[in-house]
């Protein structure tokens, strides 16, 4: 992500935030003026726990989607009675809004850590399982040909050509599947929790404290622009050669 653009993309956004407080003139819009030093003011002693929560809650639940997520798309995609038996089911499953097996979830397994983690686990889980599928059926066959003909084992097939050409989908799919975690994340946030941006944030506008709301919504957003630059990083580490 270039810096520069990123500079002008941030100061644009804090002048409009600006512009759009003085027309409204009310509380409920705070100037970011107010915001930022507040934010800088409260952030070791109030935010960096809720921040911990959330990071943790979204990271857990990413890797272990992509942990299990990743090798299932690369098998149904590959193997023909995979995809047969497994792919009516993924098909029937993911077009369920996540957010609506959160009430289940919580009924079966409570308010706890699992149940937030679980969420985004499943978010992540089935953007995964679905991209990488369809990227393994779209390859030429013609690149199995040589190892076939050498004699080489499904396996090795797997390791030397269906990884590495899945992996562009893969980040795809957890830059996709990112903004809406986050998004299930600050809704899950708000039960059975005392830690986390959605529980501040959700805490702050109850207690009428708006720039302490603004200043958690500007947080999540950070987390959010954090986590989108640290993917960028790892895929232009791991993907050189496109």
């Amino acid at each position: 992500m270039n810096k520069k653009k990123l500079i002008v993309s941030t100061i644009l956004l804090l002048v409009m935030w600006h512009v759009a407080s003085l027309i409204l003139n009310k509380n409920i819009l705070p100037s970011p003026l107010k915001v930022v030093p507040h934010l800088l003011s409260i952030f070791n002693s109030k935010l960096i726990i809720h921040i911990f929560y959330s990071f943790s809650r979204i990271i857990f639940g990413i890797l272990f989607g992509i942990a299990i997520g990743w090798p299932m798309g690369i098998i149904v995609g590959y193997f023909k009675k995979a995809d047969d038996y497994i792919s009516p089911i993924i098909y029937f499953i993911y077009p369920i809004p996540k957010i609506a097996l959160l009430p289940i979830f919580m009924l079966l397994f409570g308010l706890g850590e699992f149940t937030k983690i679980f969420i985004i686990f499943l978010i992540v889980l089935f953007q995964i399982i679905v991209n990488i599928r369809d990227c393994i059926k779209d390859l030429d066959p013609t690149l199995y040909y040589p190892l076939n003909a050498l004699g080489s084992k499904d396996s090795q097939i797997i390791q030397h050509i269906l990884i590495p050409a899945s992996l562009p989908s893969l980040f795809s799919s957890v830059r996709i599947s990112l903004g809406t975690s986050i998004a299930i994340l600050f809704f899950s946030e708000t039960f059975g929790t005392t830690y986390g941006l959605g529980y501040f944030i959700m805490d702050s506008m109850l207690r009428i404290n708006y720039v302490e709301m603004y200043s958690g919504i500007v947080v999540l957003s950070l987390l959010g622009l954090f986590l989108f630059i640290l993917i960028d990083i790892i895929s232009n580490k791991y993907l050189k050669w496109q």
